[in-house]
């Protein structure tokens, strides 16, 4: 396991975080709540499965804290409160009071009610069933309107200090080619989750095949619109752009492309112009220089949920759950109904 790792896992545990995992029926996710509770990481919630009734006793054998949605009394409020938000969608009464048994949904109103710290799911529901269910309930960010999500690649020495680095990569996983106020909202999201996960001062380069105006075109325009956002939006935010991705990373290359840039040849936030670009950058340094690529991590929502891959080991869902705990950072837990 990599410093970074060991490191995140420290952190949570200090944190003492409730998360709550929705998929009891899956036994990587019953392995890993288990170690978990045993290492003290987090202090884990399992909902049960009300379609799976076979899979309760092994649930209930971890020695967690169990609920059954199908028999929890709180099931009525969870129902209400999805009429509430939905019916204007079309949501009838006995749609919101099915999808109030479902243990996604009613894990997500768990977070929403602040009962929880945060929801791990998505080795057994697709991306889009968590993602779903987590803007139902939880929502963006105050100044967010675009979930997105990102990669922390634990990459080689590459610069100067000789040491290994942990890069944000972002979008990689979400928003297929965003405009640049969602650009905006990606960069100021993933910045926000890196002070908690990574624990450094984020340095935020908008990613480009141009750098200060050394080619014209579409994307370009986008990347520039995205970066005069954020400087009105997140003044504070110390970032960059339209830069490319030797001018972010490489401070020779920077001292000749970027001079004077507070980011070029310092970045550890990339942010790419699309999901294209981002999703192939990821692949690429996982495969071709041995990274190791932690995600996809949701980021932009009010209070995290995280969206596992379904091909996720039990390592895989601890490090996510520890992530989780890190994203959730120090906030109160009270209730999102106000």
């Amino acid at each position: 396991m990599s410093l970074f790792l060991e490191g995140v896992r420290t952190r949570a545990s200090a944190l003492s975080r409730r998360l709550v995992f929705p998929e009891s029926a899956d036994a990587r996710t019953l392995d890993a709540v288990a170690t978990l509770k045993a290492r003290g990481i987090v202090e884990p919630v399992l909902v049960l499965d009300p379609s799976a009734p076979d899979t309760h006793a092994r649930a209930l054998a971890v020695g967690v804290e169990c609920v059954h949605p199908a028999d929890d009394s709180r099931r009525a409020e969870v129902a209400a409160t999805l009429l509430d938000l939905r019916k204007r969608k079309g949501m009838s009464a006995n749609a919101a009071d099915q999808c109030a048994r479902n243990p996604l949904y009613f894990a997500d109103w768990l977070v929403r009610t602040g009962a929880v710290d945060g929801c791990v799911a998505g080795a057994v529901n697709t991306t889009a069933d968590v993602l779903r269910a987590a803007l139902w309930l939880v929502g963006p960010a105050a100044g967010v309107r675009t979930v997105s999500s990102a990669f922390y690649m634990v990459v080689g020495p590459f610069r100067a200090s000789g040491s290994p680095e942990v890069l944000t990569f972002t979008d990689c996983a979400v928003v297929p080619a965003p405009d640049a106020s969602q650009l905006a909202d990606i960069a100021i999201a993933a910045a926000r989750d890196r002070r908690h996960i990574v624990g450094d001062e984020p340095l935020v380069a908008f990613l480009s095949y141009s750098t200060y105006g050394s080619a014209e075109g579409t994307s370009v325009a986008l990347v520039r619109d995205a970066v005069a956002q954020v400087r009105r939006r997140a003044p504070d935010l110390v970032m960059d752009g339209e830069l490319q991705g030797d001018s972010a990373l490489m401070p020779d290359v920077a001292a000749r492309k970027a001079p004077g840039s507070t980011v070029a040849g310092r970045a550890n936030v990339l942010v790419y112009p699309s999901l294209d670009a981002g999703n192939i950058a990821y692949k690429l340094v996982e495969r071709l220089a041995g990274a190791a690529a932690i995600g996809p991590i949701v980021q932009g929502l009010r209070r995290p949920c995280s969206d596992l891959s379904r091909g996720a080991t039990t390592d895989d869902i601890i490090n996510v759950a520890a992530i989780t705990a890190l994203q959730a950072g120090d906030q109160t837990p009270t209730s999102l109904d106000h």
